[in-house]
């Protein structure tokens, strides 16, 4: 890393590749906290979200977009604007390719959108930890494609136990621009509390019901209470939260509850056992579910 005597950097980065090449884990690491939600289904994540690295070299504001793939159904085109729109604010932009698959049409239609910004591009070959990784497979699908990209700037990382990670990050401190941060050095992300907890909710409730209920499912928090802990106390507060998981036919509120509410139960647990690791209040969740139109 560059040393605090240094002129400070500060830009966003936006993070592009497939679904489930590993972006959201990655900027949970790059972040040491929680930001992004990870699940085994493809493009969990609806909106672009922000995560923030601070260092001695300034401050990188990630962007985690969702997954691209193909698809004209209307859900997904309103998510590749939401990438789409990302890459063309960013200073920066991180391109993460899965080393564990081979490059298919998805992978060609990505390398042709970032072609344009290939003055600031870094790329990333991720999951080089596993087995039947291709890392040179990855890398020569990135030097056939930009090879106007410096041989610095493609990186060997592994998100899921951080190698290869600080290398990447000097890369990307190397393009944005000289400027002071956008955030407090204190801040890891700019979602709101509510946000927050709608997307853990959601999380563990795709994890659990990816068989039988598209990921289409979403959480709103209907009502959250933040009362503070008696003065002789060492708690920090508690947060009681009311939320629904909303499904989009009536006959999936009974998959998500569960027999005998076990279902419900499950998610509610999980996800507090969560929200504890990344807030200092005691958690009291109500979770429900309803059928809803949908976002």
């Amino acid at each position: 890393m560059q040393n605090s005597e240094q002129v400070k950097k500060s830009g966003f980065v936006a993070v592009v590749g497939r679904p489930s090449a590993g972006k959201s884990t990655l900027i949970n690491r790059l972040c040491g906290q929680k930001v992004s939600i990870v699940s085994a289904v493809p493009q969990t994540t609806r909106n672009a979200i922000r995560g923030i690295v601070n260092s001695d070299a300034g401050q990188l504001v990630f962007v985690d977009t969702p997954g691209r793939y193909k698809s004209e159904k209307k859900g997904n085109r309103k998510l590749l604007e939401v990438s789409d729109q990302a890459v063309k604010d960013a200073d920066c932009i991180l391109y993460l390719i899965d080393a564990s698959r081979s490059p298919g049409a998805e992978e060609e239609d990505i390398a042709a959108l970032l072609a344009p910004y290939s003055g600031r591009l870094v790329a990333a070959v991720n999951k080089t930890d596993l087995p039947l990784a291709d890392v040179a497979g990855a890398r020569a699908f990135v030097a056939g494609h930009f090879p106007g990209l410096a041989g610095g700037l493609c990186f060997e990382v592994s998100a899921k136990d951080g190698s290869g990670t600080d290398g990447l990050l000097d890369g990307l401190f190397s393009l944005v621009p000289d400027g002071e941060p956008f955030y407090g050095k204190d801040v890891y992300t700019d979602q709101e509390v509510d946000f927050r907890i709608a997307e853990v909710i959601r999380e563990q409730a795709i994890n659990r019901l990816q068989e039988e209920i598209p990921h289409s499912l979403y959480v709103d928090v209907a009502d959250a209470q933040l009362t503070d802990a008696p003065q002789n106390s060492k708690s920090s507060g508690k947060l009681w939260v009311r939320a629904f998981i909303i499904v989009e036919r009536e006959s999936q509120k009974g998959i998500v509850v569960g027999k005998g509410g076990s279902m419900i139960k499950e998610i509610r647990l999980a996800a507090i056992k969560e929200l504890r690791g990344i807030f200092d209040w005691k958690i009291e969740l109500d979770l429900r579910v309803k059928q809803g139109s949908g976002k």
